[in-house]
C-alpha cells in the first residue's frame, strides 16, 4: 500500500487513500461548460487534478480518468444567440480552444472525455429510475428531484435545509413541491436544444449530466470525484443525491476533492465579476509551463492570488531548473522527498522547493541529483522540453547569425577588445538575446 493522503471534503479531514480496487483507480473531474475560453480559475483544477492523476499512475497499475464536457446549458444557448451562430458551432469552437489551452498547460488528455449531448438517453433512464423509486416527480413539463425523499441530503456541504435553499439561489416556481427541489429535466422551446422524452421535448438539468456520465464510465461507486470549491453546493451535493437514490448505493464517490479559488486582489476570479484573465491571455505573454508552475506554487485547497508578475517569476524559476538538467540522464527515478510531499495531499509548494534543492546539488556536479530532478519534475508535468528549445525556442533563421555574433565576441575578448565584446552583447540584448558566460563557454537564450 502506497503512502498517499488526500483531504476528503465529505469527511472534512485528510485521510489515507485506500482505493476500492487497488488494481483499478477510478476518478471523475467536472470539466468546463464550453461557452467561452477558460480563464485562470478554470485552469487550476485542470492542472491540479492532472497532477493527481499523474501521481496515482505512478503508484497504481491502472487509472481511469474521466473529465466531461458540458455542451448543453443555458449559458451556451445565450452565447450562441448573442453571436448569431448555431449552438453546435459554438461548442465545437470552444471545445477546440479548451483542448489547446489544456495542451499548453501540459495537462494530459483524460482517458474518457464524454460530452453531455452524447449521453441524453442515459440521463433519461436515470431520471425515470428516480421517479419510479419516489425520489422525483413530473410537474408542468419539468422533472424535479424531491429533496425531502432523501433523509441525509446535505452531507457534503453540511448546511441546514434553510441554508441549502438560500445557497442554491433556487428558482421559486409554483410547480415545485418544495423550494429546495431541483430540476432534472426542463422543457425546451423551438429556439432551444431539446430531445424527446417521456415528459415531452426538453433538455437535462446540469447536475444529472455528471451523474449519468460518471456512472457509465466509472460505475455506480468510484474512488475520487474532483472539482472546484464552488461546485460543492449545489452541483456535487445534487450529484450525490441523484446517484445514490437512483442506484440505491451508500455512496457515489469515496473521496471528494476540491481546489480553492484563484483570486485577484483577494477577490474570486470569475466571469460574472469581470476580473478574469483567460488562459489565452497568459499564453500570449508566457509559456504554458510557466503558468502550470505558477498554479502549483500554492496548495491546491488554498486561495491562489494570480498576477502576470507571478507567472514571470515562475518562468525564472523554471529557467533555473532547466539549466540544472541540461545534461541530465533520462534513467533517473522520482525523488523520495518529492513523492512524500505530493503524497501529503498534493503539497506542491514543498515539492517545488525540493526540486530547487536538487537543482542546487546538480549544479555542484551531482549527476544523480540531476537525474532525480528530471524524473521528479516530469512526474509533475514540468521540464518537458529540451533545455535548448526552452531557452532558445525552436530553430529560427537568425540562429546562425546569433552564433556568429557570439563567436565574434569570444574572439574580441581573446584579443582583449572588451569594448567590442560589450557592444556585441548589448546589440544581441537589444534583439532579445541574453548571453550567459560559464565554465563551459557562452550559452544564449531568448528573452
Amino acid at each position: 500500500m502506497t503512502s498517499l493522503f488526500l483531504h476528503n471534503t465529505l469527511k472534512r479531514e485528510k485521510q489515507a487513500f485506500v482505493p476500492l480496487d487497488e488494481s483499478h483507480i477510478r476518478i471523475y473531474a467536472c470539466g468546463p461548460t464550453v461557452y467561452d475560453r477558460i480563464h485562470v480559475g478554470n485552469a487550476r483544477p485542470v492542472v491540479m487534478f492532472d497532477l493527481l492523476v499523474r501521481l496515482l499512475r505512478h503508484h497504481f497499475p491502472k487509472v481511469t480518468y474521466v473529465r466531461n464536457i458540458t455542451d448543453v446549458d443555458d449559458k451556451i444557448n445565450a452565447r450562441a444567440a448573442e453571436e448569431g451562430i448555431d449552438i453546435a458551432e459554438l461548442t465545437r469552437e470552444t471545445t477546440k480552444a479548451f483542448h489547446e489551452d489544456c495542451a499548453a498547460l501540459g495537462a494530459a488528455e483524460p482517458d474518457v472525455e464524454p460530452r453531455a449531448t452524447d449521453h441524453i438517453q442515459g440521463m433519461i433512464t436515470m431520471i425515470t429510475s428516480l421517479i419510479n423509486k419516489g425520489h422525483a416527480y413530473e410537474a408542468e413539463g419539468h422533472v424535479l428531484f424531491q429533496v425531502s425523499s432523501m433523509a441525509d441530503y446535505g452531507q457534503l456541504s453540511r448546511r441546514s435545509l434553510d441554508e441549502l435553499i438560500a445557497g442554491a439561489r433556487v428558482e421559486v416556481a409554483p410547480f415545485k413541491r418544495d423550494a429546495a427541489d431541483f430540476v432534472l429535466w426542463k422543457p425546451s422551446d423551438d429556439n432551444q436544444p431539446g430531445w424527446d422524452s417521456p415528459w415531452g421535448r426538453g433538455r437535462p438539468g446540469w447536475h444529472i449530466e455528471c451523474s449519468a456520465m460518471s456512472a457509465e464510465y466509472l460505475g455506480e461507486e468510484f474512488d475520487i470525484h474532483a472539482g472546484g470549491l464552488d461546485l460543492i453546493f449545489p452541483h456535487h451535493e445534487n450529484e450525490i443525491a441523484q446517484s445514490r437514490c437512483a442506484h440505491g448505493t451508500a455512496m457515489m464517490a469515496k473521496y471528494w476533492m476540491h481546489n480553492g479559488y484563484v483570486t485577484v486582489d483577494g477577490e474570486k476570479m470569475s466571469k460574472s465579476l469581470g476580473n478574469f484573465t483567460t488562459v489565452a491571455d497568459v499564453l500570449a505573454k508566457h509559456p504554458g509551463e510557466a503558468m502550470r508552475y505558477a498554479l502549483m506554487t500554492a496548495h491546491y485547497r488554498a486561495p491562489l492570488d494570480f498576477s502576470m508578475a507571478g507567472v514571470a517569476e515562475a518562468k525564472k524559476a523554471l529557467d533555473t531548473l532547466y539549466r540544472a538538467v541540461a545534461d541530465a540522464s533520462d534513467d533517473g527515478t522520482p525523488d523520495q522527498e518529492v513523492l512524500a510531499a505530493l503524497g501529503d495531499d498534493l503539497n506542491t509548494s514543498n515539492a517545488l522547493a525540493r526540486l530547487h534543492e536538487l537543482a542546487r546539488q546538480a549544479n555542484k556536479g551531482d549527476a544523480a541529483a540531476a537525474a532525480h530532478l528530471k524524473a521528479s519534475a516530469g512526474l509533475m508535468g514540468l521540464l518537458q522540453q529540451d533545455p535548448t528549445v526552452w531557452f532558445q525556442g525552436e530553430a529560427q533563421q537568425d540562429d546562425a547569425e546569433i552564433l556568429a555574433a557570439i563567436n565574434a565576441r569570444v574572439a574580441a575578448k581573446a584579443n582583449k577588445d572588451f569594448a567590442e565584446a560589450d557592444r556585441i552583447r548589448d546589440e544581441l540584448a537589444s534583439k532579445g538575446i541574453a548571453l550567459e558566460d560559464g565554465p563551459n563557454g557562452t550559452i544564449w537564450r531568448r528573452i
